[in-house]
C-alpha cells in the first residue's frame, strides 16, 4: 500500500512525507537539525514525554512509484509544510507570496 502522511511534533509543526510500503512504524526523514532545533525550545517536562501523530492523507494499491511522488508534492503544497513556520519539508523549496 503505497501512502502520503502527515507527522504531527509536538512543536506544533508539521511533515508530509510518502511510504512505498505501508509501514505503520516510518515515521518520515525530516532533517535532525531542524527537529532537534524546535525541540530544544520546549519545557523539559515536553521534551521528557510526547506523541507524534501520524495521519495517512492518501493511499492507493495501484499508483506507480511517480504518482507516489507526485501526491506527496500536492500534499506538501497544500498542507505547507515546507514554510519553514509550519513544518518540516524543505522540498520543494518555499516561495513566500
Amino acid at each position: 500500500m503505497k501512502q502520503v502522511y502527515k507527522i504531527t511534533y509536538p512543536t506544533g509543526k508539521i511533515y508530509i512525507g510518502k511510504d512505498s510500503v505501508g509501514s505503520a512504524r516510518y515515521m518520515g526523514s525530516p532533517n535532525p537539525d531542524l527537529v532537534n532545533a524546535d525541540f530544544a525550545k520546549l519545557p523539559a517536562e515536553r521534551r521528557a514525554d510526547y506523541t507524534l501523530r501520524k495521519e495517512i492523507l492518501w493511499e492507493s494499491e495501484t499508483a506507480s512509484e511517480e504518482e507516489l511522488a507526485a501526491k506527496e508534492v500536492e500534499m506538501i503544497r497544500a498542507h505547507g509544510s515546507n514554510d519553514p513556520q509550519i513544518g518540516y519539508n524543505r522540498w520543494p523549496k518555499f516561495a513566500a507570496a
